[in-house]
């Protein structure tokens, strides 16, 4: 037997708390008054109860390949206000940045310290690193590749003048992102030290694939001569 997506097992849920899930699209939160709610499903189930909902409405939501990516909520215009057009190549790329740590900004500033002795140095604030491939901090990430398109959860709101709504996770989305927030955590609190460290793991990551090729491109002695004896 199929096992049952964490869609299916919410509305399983909702359907024996005697309530109907209803699919819906993704509500328009700017024309609505949206209250999100601080508890688990089950608490949830009981306050729309409390709220008199004979139904709830349940959107489905599926892991991004975005989340994939640093975004420290700075849109465009913020950044732009702040900072000006300074563009800064990406150390391990160049200009043809590949490892998401000039993709959608400038890459960096240039800040002096008191210290003279790191006058040049080039230091930069979290926003700097907006797109970087959060998977150069924390590998372990890369295993969810997979599950991009994936549900991984649901939107549930209660109808009403003011939504009452809550966001389920499955298990595996909320190890995720615990993986998005510690890599997360670690641009904030040292954005120039979490360039290096991802700059170093995508530099290691180039020199394997390298290897790799390199290997392919000439196989190992006697590899000829037993596909020879194979054609006798």
């Amino acid at each position: 037997m199929a096992k049952k997506s964490i869609i299916d097992e919410i509305c399983d849920y909702i359907k024996k708390q005697k309530l109907s899930p209803i699919p819906v699209q993704t509500l328009n939160e700017e024309a609505e008054s949206t209250r999100y709610f601080g508890g688990d499903l089950k608490e949830f189930i009981a306050a729309a109860k409390t709220l008199g909902a004979k139904g709830i409405f349940v959107e489905e939501l599926y892991l991004e390949d975005d989340e994939f990516y640093y975004d420290s909520g700075m849109d465009d215009d913020e950044y732009m206000a702040l900072y000006g057009n300074e563009n800064v190549e990406c150390k391990c790329c160049g200009e043809d940045c590949k490892c998401g740590a000039s993709a959608g900004s400038a890459t960096g500033k240039k800040k002096a310290k008191d210290d003279d002795s790191d006058v040049d140095a080039v230091y930069f604030e979290p926003e700097d690193l907006d797109g970087l491939d959060l998977t150069l901090l924390k590998p372990q990430m890369a295993k969810f590749l997979d599950r991009i398109g994936e549900a991984c959860g649901a939107r549930l709101t209660v109808p009403g003048v003011d939504h009452l709504e809550v966001e389920i996770f499955a298990d595996w989305y909320d190890e995720f992102a615990e993986l998005v927030d510690e890599a997360s955590e670690a641009i904030e609190i040292d954005p120039t030290d979490a360039l290096r460290q991802a700059q170093a793991v995508y530099e290691a990551e180039e020199k394997a694939a390298k290897s790799v090729k390199k290997i392919a491109a000439h196989p190992p002695k006697g590899a000829k001569k037993a596909a020879k004896k194979g054609k006798k």
